[in-house]
């Protein structure tokens, strides 16, 4: 199955469990969703961006100054801190609240990235783990 195949049933199946199991209204869900396309999104650039500067730093020899937030800013990339990156979020074990650690994630990109103060969606609080009932 192709990555893009996987990743409209990912999403589709997100969406569905949102409108199960979570208090949002239908309409209400597109806001949430889209930011968990941001964070994949930007995540994905952040590691492109990533691999760019650690293969430029490897052709210098010598000391070098420490890679900051305004290396990926250059290249026109957010920078992402460790807690708030796609696969820290993924791989958190079973049973955490991941509404309040995916809000802390975009709280996190907001205050490493001032141009996106206030735009990103943090309300993922609102959206129940427990199985919907029938």
């Amino acid at each position: 199955m192709n990555n893009q195949k996987q990743l409209y049933e990912r999403l589709w199946a997100a969406a569905e469990q949102l409108r199960a199991n979570g208090e949002l209204k239908l309409n209400e869900i597109a806001e949430p969703i889209l930011g968990l396309i941001f964070l994949k999104f930007a995540d994905v650039k952040f590691r492109q961006a990533e691999k760019e500067i650690l293969a430029e730093r490897a052709k210098v020899s010598g000391r070098q100054a420490p890679i900051t937030p305004d290396h990926y800013k250059q290249r026109g990339v957010p920078y992402i801190p460790v807690t708030a990156r796609y696969a820290h979020l993924m791989n958190m074990p079973e049973g955490e609240n991941i509404g309040r650690a995916i809000n802390d994630a975009m709280k996190t990109i907001e205050e490493e990235n001032r141009e996106l103060a206030g735009i990103l969606p943090q309300e993922y609080t609102k959206l129940s783990s427990q199985p919907a009932e029938k």
